[in-house]
């Protein structure tokens, strides 16, 4: 049982920190014989075309195109594709008046991924960026992305996910943008070591000729499109100064339903992604993939409880010291925890007790997800969380 335990506890940790303190000593090592490569704006930039997927959003779509518009990148090299398919109100309609972007809508609901793929034909630039209806991006996004393009070896770049988190947030808002902040720095160093493993839908980046069409009932499309690039050689870059930026999930209701779906899609992409855990065909992106995606989304979820049950009967059967002051330390963890939920369903904006909250929506929301996926409950229909 001991050695069970300490099993479970060295891949919780590695999971959740381990990986990101290997990496930083990992990277630091590398600098020393190796600079990182500094990118600049090239004068002569790639043709890019904007895909934008928007479902039922015409409380924000015209902000969204006013946005797009905005982006400092030459009018001439840029195409922005708007697809409303399935959307059942206005939001075509605020579209139109726009002439400087292409609309493209269809009343059937197919789900997002179906949608990509029927804009895909009209896409002209070099360059394909999908972002959602939801986000605004920052001015220079678009030339932060594509300068990594002068590297022949990049085959897609994802930009940064930025929470706007504000004094009186509430535990989905704290957590989730903790969350995004420790995700952003381990993509920075991910990329840094050999390439990123996936990408937010928020903000991506792909060379068009590589573009492979995923199945239309794929859950996670951004992750799956990236990653079936990388899984043909190339790498996926990182850019944290091209970011978009959302409020977020209106509470942790709403963040659970999405976490929910990333879960079962991340299930759906480790049985179909068999190349990228594959080590004997790129040995590197195959540990940062395991390391960063597969861990989490898998096993160690359920080596959590198996670790609190596991140190429940060493206590019992032992007198030893240690594992009684570890037992207390999971406790008091978990009633942070709960404490959490009780402080936010009376919304008392205490902080200390959101991430403690937080971590085990996270990690119940990859559970739910899991049997969600074996039960074929999740639709690939892009489903839209309430956001704050």
């Amino acid at each position: 049982m001991i050695i069970a335990l300490w099993i479970a506890l060295f891949l919780i940790v590695y999971t959740f920190v381990g990986y990101g303190f290997l990496l930083y000593f990992v990277i630091r090592i590398k600098r020393i014989f190796k600079k990182p490569i500094q990118f600049q704006y090239s004068e002569n930039l790639p043709t890019v075309t904007l895909l934008i997927a928007a479902y039922n959003e015409e409380g924000i779509i015209v902000e969204k195109i006013q946005n797009t518009l905005s982006l400092d990148y030459p009018k001439d090299k840029l195409q922005i594709v708007f697809i409303t398919d399935g959307s059942n109100d206005q939001t075509p309609e605020l579209i139109k008046p726009f002439t400087e972007v292409q609309l493209l809508h269809n009343n059937e609901r197919t789900g997002k991924m179906a949608a990509i793929k029927r804009a895909i034909p009209y896409a002209t630039g070099e360059i394909m960026i999908f972002t959602d209806a939801n986000t605004f991006l920052n001015k220079t996004a678009i030339k932060e992305l594509v300068k990594h393009y002068q590297n022949e070896k990049v085959g897609a770049v994802a930009g940064e996910k930025r929470i706007l988190v504000d004094e009186k947030a509430d535990a989905s808002s704290a957590g989730e943008g903790f969350y995004w902040k420790y995700e952003s720095r381990l993509k920075k160093w991910d990329y840094e070591l050999y390439s990123n493993v996936g990408a937010a839908g928020e903000l991506f980046s792909i060379r068009t000729a590589l573009y492979q069409p995923v199945e239309s009932d794929t859950i996670i499309d951004d992750h799956m499109i990236a990653m079936r690039i990388a899984e043909n050689g190339y790498i996926i870059a990182y850019e944290p100064d091209a970011y978009a930026m959302e409020t977020a999930s209106a509470d942790t209701k709403e963040e659970l339903k999405r976490k929910i779906r990333i879960a079962a899609g991340g299930i759906q992409s480790i049985f179909r992604l068999k190349k990228a855990a594959n080590p004997f065909h790129y040995p590197l992106l195959t540990f940062q993939y395991i390391s960063h995606r597969v861990l989490r989304w898998t096993i160690t979820p359920f080596l959590l409880v198996l670790a609190f049950l596991l140190n429940i009967l060493i206590v019992v059967q032992t007198d030893i010291f240690f594992y009684k002051a570890l037992l207390l330390a999971q406790i008091a963890f978990y009633a942070l925890s709960l404490l959490g939920l009780f402080f936010e369903r009376r919304n008392i904006k205490i902080k200390a007790f959101f991430i403690p909250y937080y971590f085990c929506v996270m990690n119940y929301a990859v559970v739910a997800g899991i049997f969600r996926y074996a039960k074929k409950n999740q639709s690939a229909a892009w489903e839209k969380s309430k956001r704050k």
